[in-house]
């Protein structure tokens, strides 16, 4: 970690668990001495709380305009003057960000062409890529019931049918970006510990 700042994107279902992993590399990396800087999309930027509006049934909208929320909240995201991705990387942070434009991908792709997806997220991309994008796999009926018993109401996409979708979908992705994008899959059935293990093995991996 100490050659230079990374980016690391983390990805997954939801109730994959990701958000915990996030947590984790944190506490373990701020314990090691480095500088980290942890965030999340949408963002809690005015974009991304319609987009949580939407997600919450507080608000209508159609697949195609949350997409186009997601591109602007992203890149909100990245070239925020105060905290965006961009001046935290500049300012010497590690950045690790719980999802990221695969979530995009995936989730978006699931009702439109991921091809558009991806070229509206162009811009994002030459920004910013990855150095990592962790992607914690997990069966999806194992999310679902996680899902069932943490929250007191299910949002838009965690339904099992569109879980599986997705969890199709982010491979799809995976595979048609296999050149450009560093992906490491890893297996989340298991307890917290060992994963959190992995993602250490990944993070080591990386320009090795």
């Amino acid at each position: 970690m100490s050659r230079r700042n990374l980016f690391i994107a983390f990805e997954g279902i939801d109730g994959s668990g990701k958000s915990t992993q996030v947590r984790l590399l944190s506490d373990r990396l701020i314990q090691k001495g480095n500088k980290v800087y942890t965030t999340f999309e949408p963002t809690n930027s005015r974009i991304g709380t319609m987009i949580r509006d939407i997600f919450s049934h507080k608000m209508e909208g159609d697949h195609r305009t949350i997409a186009g929320l997601f591109v602007a909240d992203r890149l909100d995201h990245l070239l925020d003057s105060q905290n965006g991705m961009l001046k935290m990387m500049k300012d010497g942070f590690n950045v690790i960000s719980d999802r990221y434009y695969f979530s995009s991908y995936a989730y978006h792709g699931t009702h439109m062409s991921m091809d558009w997806v991806i070229d509206a997220n162009a811009m994002s991309a030459a920004l910013l890529r990855p150095d990592i994008n962790i992607f914690i796999d997990v069966a999806p009926e194992v999310s679902m019931e996680r899902i069932r018993q943490s929250r007191e109401s299910v949002e838009m996409y965690e339904t099992l049918e569109n879980l599986k979708a997705v969890r199709n979908k982010y491979m799809e992705a995976f595979e048609k970006l296999s050149g450009v994008e560093k992906v490491c899959m890893i297996d989340g059935n298991r307890d917290q510990a060992t994963i959190a293990e992995d993602v250490l093995k990944c993070i080591e991996r990386i320009g090795n």
